[in-house]
């Protein structure tokens, strides 16, 4: 999950491709998650995943906090809609180089890579799923 901007992706009805969606710059106000919880309603979402950026050792830092702290957010919003934290390591890393790999040019990324990373967060937690297991760590929502 980013701190300047959030990438946004969906999947088929069926669960089994994710597409991007949109990127929305982070706001102060929470303006942006409440764009988030209109399109969950809109798009009557199941679940809701939020990257959870944990360090390469696995560990929890600031980043990681900051998206808890998020998803916390999110999750009152959207209830009784589950949100879960999912790992994203190295999901921005492999967006890029899935853009590069397109042939989209390093400057030009900035626009999109929060919404590939989205997507290739999205996929790898539809495909867990779909072998059977809930993936990350369920938000329960306080009141």
């Amino acid at each position: 999950m980013g701190t300047v901007r959030i990438g946004l992706a969906k999947s088929d009805p069926g669960g089994l491709l994710a597409t991007p969606v949109r990127t929305l710059p982070r706001e102060v106000d929470g303006s942006d998650k409440q764009l988030i919880a209109a399109a969950v309603a809109e798009q009557k979402t199941a679940v809701v995943y939020v990257g959870y950026p944990l360090n390469m050792d696995g560990t929890a830092g600031e980043s990681a906090a900051d998206a808890r702290a998020y998803a916390e957010a999110i999750a009152k919003l959207v209830a009784p809609v589950p949100v879960r934290l999912v790992d994203e390591r190295l999901s921005t890393v492999s967006a890029h180089r899935a853009l590069h790999a397109a042939g989209r040019a390093s400057r030009n990324h900035r626009s999109v890579v929060d919404q590939v990373a989205a997507v290739t967060i999205l996929q790898a937690a539809l495909d867990a799923e779909a072998s059977g297991s809930a993936v990350g760590e369920l938000i329960e929502e306080s009141l």
